[in-house]
């Protein structure tokens, strides 16, 4: 189904702008320094056209393979379209946002029905206004583009793990509250990491409060106690979501940790 089409912009906002974020990995959103760079390029660039950037939404730990309306920050761009808020749209590059050729044109195409006009910061070194007749062309050949090298990008991570089965390898890193101490060797558990895990359960899971704890807000308790994910990184809504929808899982390792017997 194609994006519902926004509200044209009023013309008095026709220099305010929304600027969008994203990275793909709890590993990047941890650092903050992609994110970070992304944001520092999309100010200087509407400093010089003399943008008013209103806004700058973030997705961390995001896959660019979702429609844009589906990512958490995407859906908040598309509903200050659409509410007439702003008139411009900044990325740094097209891949950031879109990574389906469909999604991109479609989602463009409703946007500039709207007199709003996608802005990419740094395609191989200059900017790109779509809203022009050669940034229009240009998004058609970068929209197949992105969509063909998400497409490689994935063939070859199959091709890597199919790989690594065949030679028996195990595939993927140890889970939060577990370190396996050398190849082969069976899980052995780490009761400070289980200890962040049984505080995501039981806070989500709503025990002794009146609700289930936000993942953000958890995120947030989590650093201030000084506890560290997997990487040593901070916390974020991400890394706790994604460790709640593995909670079957982790029961079991936490009980199976009690016991002695984590293998």
């Amino acid at each position: 189904m194609p994006p519902r089409r926004p509200k044209p912009a009023l013309k008095s906002d026709r220099m305010r702008a929304v600027g969008y974020v994203r990275v793909s990995t709890e590993e990047q959103a941890d650092e903050g320094v992609s994110l970070d760079a992304q944001e520092a390029r999309l100010r200087a660039y509407c400093a010089l056209r003399g943008l008013e950037l209103v806004a700058v939404h973030r997705d961390e730990g995001v896959s660019g393979g979702k429609a844009f309306a589906s990512h958490p920050a995407g859906s908040a761009t598309i509903a200050a379209i659409a509410a007439g808020d702003v008139a411009q749209v900044v990325v740094t590059k097209i891949d950031r946002a879109f990574r389906n050729a469909v999604d991109c044109l479609a989602t463009v195409d409703a946007w500039r029905g709207a007199g709003v006009a996608l802005h990419f910061v740094d395609m191989g070194g200059q900017a790109v206004d779509t809203s022009t007749a050669m940034g229009g062309f240009f998004l058609l050949m970068m929209a197949g583009m992105a969509e063909w090298e998400l497409a490689t990008i994935r063939e070859r991570t199959r091709t890597a793990l199919q790989h690594k089965k065949v030679r028996g390898e195990r595939l993927g890193a140890d889970p939060l509250g577990l370190h396996t101490p050398a190849a082969g060797t069976p899980w052995e558990p780490i009761a400070e990491e289980l200890t962040a895990v049984r505080f995501i359960v039981e806070r989500r899971a709503g025990r002794g409060r009146n609700r289930p704890t936000a993942f953000r807000e958890i995120a947030a308790a989590l650093t201030a106690a000084g506890h560290r994910t997997k990487r040593g990184g901070r916390w974020h809504a991400s890394t706790v979501r994604a460790v709640w929808e593995r909670r079957a899982l982790y029961t079991t390792l936490m009980a199976s940790a009690q016991r002695g017997t984590v293998a």
